[in-house]
C-alpha cells in the first residue's frame, strides 16, 4: 500500500499497524536468540514491548530521523488520545504511540529497507 501523503492515515491507525509490525520483529528477535520456553520468550519481548522501551527507542533515534519521519512523530505524539495508558504515564505513552506509529507508516509505504533499519536500532537500542 503505497501512501501518497502523510496526512490521508491518521497517525491511530498507523500506531495500530506498528504495534503488530513491532512485535512481530521482536518475536523474531527472541526466537532468533535461541529460546525457545513460552515463559521465557514472553518474558524477553515485554522488555522490548512495553510503553516506556518504545519511548526511549524514538527518542534515542529522534534525531536520526528524517524530516518527514520527525514530522510524523511529532504529529502521533500530539495527537489526543482518549485511551488510558494502562502501564504509563501519558507522556511516555505518547511517545511509545508515536514510535508505533513511524513504524506503521514505514510499513505502509513499502519502505521495507528503511523499517528495517528503524527495527534494527530499536532492538540493539534496547539490548537485549
Amino acid at each position: 500500500m503505497k501512501i501518497q501523503n502523510l496526512n490521508e492515515i491518521n497517525t491511530t491507525a498507523l500506531a495500530y499497524m506498528g504495534d503488530a509490525v513491532y512485535e512481530q520483529a521482536v518475536r523474531e528477535h527472541v526466537i532468533k536468540k535461541g529460546s525457545y520456553h513460552v515463559g521465557n520468550m514472553h518474558k524477553l519481548s515485554t522488555d522490548f514491548v512495553n510503553a516506556s522501551a518504545q519511548a526511549k527507542i524514538i527518542r534515542t533515534m529522534f534525531d536520526e530521523l528524517s524530516e518527514v519521519e520527525q514530522k510524523l512523530v511529532k504529529r502521533a505524539r500530539n495527537r489526543k488520545y482518549n485511551t488510558k495508558a494502562k502501564n504509563a504515564d501519558p507522556v511516555t505513552y505518547k511517545w511509545a504511540t508515536a514510535f508505533e506509529a513511524l513504524v506503521g507508516y514505514l510499513y505502509l509505504a513499502d519502505e521495507n529497507e528503511r523499517l528495517e533499519s528503524v527495527l534494527s536500532k530499536a532492538i540493539a537500542i534496547i539490548g537485549k
